[in-house]
């Protein structure tokens, strides 16, 4: 694969490993010291309970910002950030091809909650697109990494992960994974309309994505109006590539690739993600039909 002059893929796929396990012991650290009552105050940096933010995501949004730039100092890359943006906002824009696209902690209100339900996702986009993914899940000791053909897992074991495409269920068979903490009216309605086979809730959308690798569950819904507070491409371009990658396939509700790098970074609306590519469209025609006949979607 084509990268920036001067970077050689395993090089880089090595670091990014080195970089990634650094971030997976500051995490655990934190995540340790948040069962104690009295130093918990002392992590969540600010008392905005709809996007908190800790410790932990400043930390981590400064390793490896500063661990790139210390291994590849002279390279014309970007780099967008969760973090960052909240100082940027739309005022960023990237100057180069290659851009950095990171999430420190995604997860934050289940990692002050204890779930272990976090990740960090770190994303090299070129142009609007990942073309190298990573999502790091501590708890669970696992690093998901994938490049535009390939997914593998690293931590307990090492494996090419490659989903069976040769099962196909039908809707009503599918075990759908949902948002713990950003649920709506759409999306409950939408759910009891469909009944599907089995319901599980989860935060961290690197999290639920990992779920899908697994074997676990089968699908994920995310929706959110455009017009309010959407997810971002920090939340789903490391995911995302990692599902792709492995066989499954991630869209809007018409079966669109998700785009990045647009003005917000947002990925607002309804969002599919399944374990199986050549069964996507169908499952998204399906959900439409429905969406459609129930007049479900908000004007």
């Amino acid at each position: 694969m084509n990268l920036p002059n001067g970077v050689d893929i395993n090089n880089l796929i090595a670091d990014l490993k080195k970089f990634s396990w650094e971030a997976s012991e500051i995490l655990l650290y934190y995540s340790k010291k948040l069962e104690d009552s009295n130093y918990k105050s002392k992590i969540i940096n600010n008392t905005d309970l709809n996007q908190p933010v800790t410790v932990a995501d400043l930390k981590i949004n400064e390793l490896i910002k500063k661990r790139i730039k210390e291994f590849y100092p002279n390279v014309c890359w970007d780099f967008l950030s969760e973090e960052d943006s909240k100082l940027e906002g739309k005022l960023f824009r990237a100057k180069y091809n290659w851009l950095w696209v990171l999430d420190p902690l995604d997860g934050t209100k289940d990692f002050i909650q204890g779930t272990g339900n976090y990740a960090m996702h770190l994303s090299l986009n070129f142009k609007n697109q990942p073309v190298l993914g990573v999502v790091l899940i501590p708890e669970s000791n696992e690093l998901w990494f994938a490049n535009s053909s390939k997914t593998y897992c690293y931590g307990n074991r090492i494996s090419e992960i490659k989903l069976d495409l040769k099962i196909n269920k039908k809707l009503q068979e599918l075990r759908l994974i949902k948002s713990k903490n950003h649920n709506n009216d759409f999306l409950l309605n939408l759910v009891k309309r469909i009944n599907f086979k089995e319901i599980r809730t989860m935060g961290s959308v690197g999290c639920k994505i990992a779920s899908i690798l697994r074997g676990e569950n089968d699908i994920y819904i995310s929706y959110s109006n455009p017009k309010g507070s959407t997810p971002k491409d920090w939340d789903f371009a490391a995911p995302a590539l990692i599902l792709k990658s492995a066989g499954g396939s991630i869209t809007n509700l018409y079966n669109e690739e998700l785009v990045y790098n647009k003005e917000g970074f947002n990925q607002g609306g309804v969002i599919i993600a399944s374990n199986n590519k050549f069964t996507h469209e169908s499952i998204c025609s399906e959900i439409k039909q429905i969406i459609s006949e129930y007049n479900l979607l908000p004007n």
